[in-house]
Order: structure tokens, then C-alpha cells, then sequence
């Protein structure tokens, strides 16, 4: 009976000194103390830190810089490659190895899309966001549209036709509408059967004693586990076992919120392949010491990030000979798994929880009064994607180009940084560039040439941004028409355009520009 229920999950929360999650159980309807129970029945309260614990690791957020210096060293030369300081031969091979492996149906892509649009002011999954391109295309059909261009892309360059699945790590929040977007737009062009869906956890809010929260009177305040939730999610959803039906080798795992990522990247997925990693991260230079990303390291015998925070600016401002910062590999959350090592990841032990301090809404439990704070009240706990680095047998590391391939879209129009105009900024840039190596101009209405613009790229996402307004030129290419600048020679070469340059999908039909 209920009553049974309630008296059973009573005295475990007793145990955990969490009782007060029924302080207002008698007030409420039926359904709500069938829901509440059947929640708190859920929390795994054992693994929930205890309330010293917590107390301890919020007092080292703010204390623990220099601890780990004398333990850091740069990824080994043999480990690291770069599509930029690498031979072009080089390059071509690990693209080669890529469109084969995707050829051959090995390879899929992992994305993590459980964000809400709350930063850019929207109510709604940040993949169904428009930055506001001449198409009007979303971020998730973008990326779609990617897919299905280098499906044919390995196809024309093998003779084989491999399928991408595309798995998609939603959260309680976002599920329901990024299924229902998807629907709606008939999969952008995919086939329904190879794009996949499943929800990460949540984990319960804190306060600073270690006592969890209610957002309502019948609701515990929880907040997804963070994008390390990946590994236990793919255990709940049998994601594994798909990958091991459908043949997959390997997977390329990334954030929905980069306008510039290349969904399943050959070049990455060859380079890891050519070096047997079971394990990779590609990563941009940092622009400066100071920029707050963490950077991607060897810490002792192991791979692992290292927040900016964790380092004394000693070490952070070290170069090498040729001038380079020493700990330059920042991280972009984009990454390389094999299906053996998630496997192996997948049946560890729960993965290390991060704390943050948040201003978490709640109800008062004395007064039942909802709160809203002005200050952090308490402590969100989450995992990271790459806490596992720390388990891979033969790591390895890509260093690529910041403009072509990161701008992540974090805040509202207006901002400082990381905004819809940064993406539609790095967007065109990147193709305008394109468009001019594959032999296209683009001149203003004096028949004026305009020059690419590429310096805006060091300062993109984390300090404040050095050009005002648009880009000079709007110039979107389709993904459907080409990946990345390949075959557009036909359609561009020797020719002058004029602002707005729209090279669409529909050139491939009719071969005219637009």
C-alpha cells in the first residue's frame, strides 16, 4: 500500500538524514505522493556525498590552484598531431582512412544535447535554435545536412555506402520537444531507423549541508548529471548493444552548441585510427595563458583536462623554444571513443562527481515559501565527458584550427562572446574562405575584392571580441553541397560574386549560383 511505500521510504530517508523531502506529504493530491514516492524510491542515496563531504568540496573550489603543476606534462610529441603544422599528405591520409572506415558503416556519432536554451533566452533545446543565416537553418539541421553530404561524400570516394547513425543524448528537459522537432522536419532528410534517442540522468541539487532540495512541495530539485551522464546512459539505453547490431567501430562524441563542428570528421576519425587510439580529443590552441579553458594533459601517468582554476599562472604562461605556451591543447569537448573502450568505461564504477555552486530555487522547508536566491545557495553535482581519459590505454591528440572548427553558441544575441552573431560571424567566414580557395571573389558594389577576415578566431569564446556588427559578407555554403570546400571548384571558380552568396543545395540540380 501507499502507506507502506511511505513509511519504507521514511525511514531510509531517516537513515540519510534527507527526511525532510515528506516535510509536506499530507498536503498533497494522490498523484503527487504516488509521484514524490516513487522518485525518492529512486535516489540512490548511498552514493549521494555526505554532508562533510560536500562541505569540503565546495571550500575547494575556490582553494585549490598550483596543486597539481609539478604532476603536469604536455601531450608527447608521438601522441599529438596538427592539421595545420602536419604535411598536407599527411592529412589526405588520415581523411582517406576516415571516409573508408565510414564506408564501411564503422563509424557513428554521439551528441550531446541535453542543454536548455535558458542562456539564450529561449524555451526550447538549443539544437532547434536558428542563429539567423540566410537559410534560417537550426543548428540540428546543420548538422543533419553534414551527415548526409559525407555519407555521399566516402561513397564517391570508395564506391561503398556506409551509414552514420546519429545518437542523440537528450535530457528530462529536452527529450519530448528534440523527438518532436525531428518528426516535424521528417529527420532532415535522414532515415528515422539510424537516428537514435536516449535521456541522461538527473542528479539531486544540495544545499551546503549536504541536504537535497525540494523544487516543489511533491518534487525534488534535480539538474542533469552533466555530459559524463553519457556512460551510464548508454548502459540504461542499450546504446552499446545497437552499436554492436549495427557493426560500429568507433564513435565521434561532441556538444550540440558548435555551429563549425564536422559531424563524424574523417581527418579525426582517420588520425586516431591510423595511431590505434582507443581514445582521442581534438582540441584548439589557446590564445592566451589566461584563457579560461582547461587544457588537455598528461597528469602523472595519466590523460586528463585541467581547468584553468587548477593551475598557478606560472605554469599556465610556460613556453617551449619556439615560443608556444608548454600546456596549449585546449579542450573543445570533442571526442574520439572506440566501442571497446566505452565498453570498458561503461562497466566502471561510478565516475568522480564535480561540484558547482548554483543559485538553486526551492522550497523553504519550514515555511514552504518557494525561494529564488540572489547568491549560490547550494551545489549542483555533475560528471564530465572526459573524466575517462584517465582509463585510455593509447591516447592521442589533434590540434586543428580554431576558425574552421569551434564557435560555440552560448549566450543571447548582444553578449560579449560565444553569441548567435559569433556564429553567423565564424560561419561566414569560414566559407567565404572556402569559396576563395576553391578559386571564387567576392567583391563590393565598387567591384572592390573583400578579403577574407580570420584574426576574430583567438578571441572567440572566452574574452571580448574585437570586430563590431556582422561579417563583412554574408556567404553561407549548404552542407549538402559541400562538407568542407571539396567540389565547389565547378561552381565557383574564376567567378566574382556580390554579397548576399548563397550556394545552396540546389546547384548540385541545376548547377546555378545564386
Amino acid at each position: 500500500t501507499r502507506m507502506d511505500d511511505y513509511k519504507e521510504t521514511l525511514h531510509n530517508l531517516q537513515k540519510h538524514d534527507q527526511e525532510h523531502l515528506l516535510t509536506y506529504y499530507n498536503e498533497l493530491e494522490p498523484a503527487q505522493k504516488t509521484k514524490l514516492l516513487n522518485d525518492l524510491k529512486k535516489l540512490d542515496l548511498q552514493n549521494i556525498a555526505g554532508m562533510e563531504n560536500i562541505r569540503q568540496q565546495s571550500i575547494k573550489l575556490s582553494s585549490h590552484s598550483g596543486k597539481l603543476d609539478s604532476k603536469m606534462h604536455p601531450i608527447p610529441q608521438e601522441q599529438f598531431g596538427s592539421v595545420t603544422r602536419s604535411a598536407r599528405t599527411d592529412v589526405a591520409k588520415w581523411e582517406k582512412e576516415g571516409l573508408k572506415k565510414i564506408s564501411e558503416g564503422k563509424v557513428a556519432v554521439l551528441l550531446l544535447a541535453g542543454g536548455q536554451g535558458t542562456r539564450l533566452g529561449v524555451k526550447y533545446p538549443k539544437g532547434m535554435y536558428n542563429v539567423g543565416t540566410q537559410s534560417q537553418k537550426t543548428l540540428y539541421q546543420i548538422k543533419a545536412e553534414r551527415i548526409r553530404r559525407l555519407q555521399d561524400l566516402a561513397y564517391e570516394r570508395t564506391g561503398r555506402r556506409g551509414i552514420i547513425p546519429w545518437y542523440i543524448m537528450t535530457s528530462e528537459a529536452t527529450m519530448s520537444q528534440t523527438k518532436e522537432f525531428f518528426d516535424k522536419n521528417d529527420y532532415f532528410g535522414l532515415l528515422q531507423k539510424n537516428v537514435v534517442f536516449f535521456e541522461q540522468s538527473t542528479l539531486p541539487c544540495l544545499d551546503f549541508n549536504g541536504k537535497i532540495f525540494l523544487s516543489e512541495k511533491h518534487k525534488i530539485a534535480a539538474a542533469p548529471d552533466g555530459n559524463g551522464g553519457l556512460y551510464k546512459a548508454l548502459v540504461h539505453w542499450n546504446i552499446l548493444d545497437d552499436m554492436d547490431k549495427r557493426g560500429i567501430e568507433c564513435t565521434h562524441v561532441h556538444c550540440v552548441d558548435n555551429i563549425l563542428i564536422r559531424m563524424a570528421d574523417p581527418v579525426f576519425i582517420g588520425f586516431c585510427s591510423l595511431h590505434n587510439a582507443d581514445c582521442g580529443a581534438k582540441v584548439v590552441e589557446k590564445s592566451s595563458p589566461t584563457e579560461s579553458v582547461g587544457v588537455v594533459c598528461r597528469v602523472g601517468d595519466v590523460y586528463q583536462v585541467v581547468e584553468y582554476s587548477e593551475v598557478s599562472e606560472e605554469t599556465a604562461k610556460k613556453r617551449d623554444e619556439s615560443g608556444r605556451l608548454v600546456f596549449n591543447a585546449g579542450n573543445i569537448c570533442n571526442h574520439y571513443f572506440t566501442v571497446p573502450f566505452l565498453k570498458t568505461v561503461c562497466s566502471l564504477k561510478d565516475l568522480p562527481h564535480h561540484v558547482a555552486k548554483k543559485k538553486i530555487p526551492h522550497i523553504d522547508s519550514k515555511t514552504g515559501e518557494k525561494i529564488t536566491p540572489t547568491t549560490p545557495n547550494g551545489i549542483k553535482m555533475e560528471k564530465f565527458v572526459f573524466d575517462v581519459f584517465q582509463f585510455s590505454k593509447n591516447f592521442v591528440v589533434l590540434d586543428v584550427p580554431r576558425e574552421d572548427e569551434f564557435s560555440p553558441l552560448k549566450n543571447a544575441e548582444g553578449a560579449d562572446s560565444c553569441s548567435p552573431r559569433h556564429s553567423r560571424w565564424t560561419l561566414s567566414s569560414l566559407h567565404h574562405r572556402r569559396l576563395v580557395e576553391a578559386g571564387g571573389t567576392i567583391v563590393d558594389e565598387n567591384g572592390v575584392e573583400i578579403k577574407p577576415l580570420n584574426g576574430f578566431s583567438s578571441l572567440l569564446c572566452y574574452s571580448v571580441n574585437q570586430y563590431e556588427g556582422e561579417y563583412p559578407v554574408v556567404c553561407e555554403i549548404s552542407p549538402l553541397l559541400s562538407y568542407d570546400g571539396e567540389g565547389l571548384e565547378k561552381f565557383v571558380k574564376g567567378k566574382t560574386f556580390r554579397s548576399p552568396v548563397i550556394l545552396s543545395e540546389d546547384l548540385i540540380k541545376n548547377g546555378n549560383v545564386e
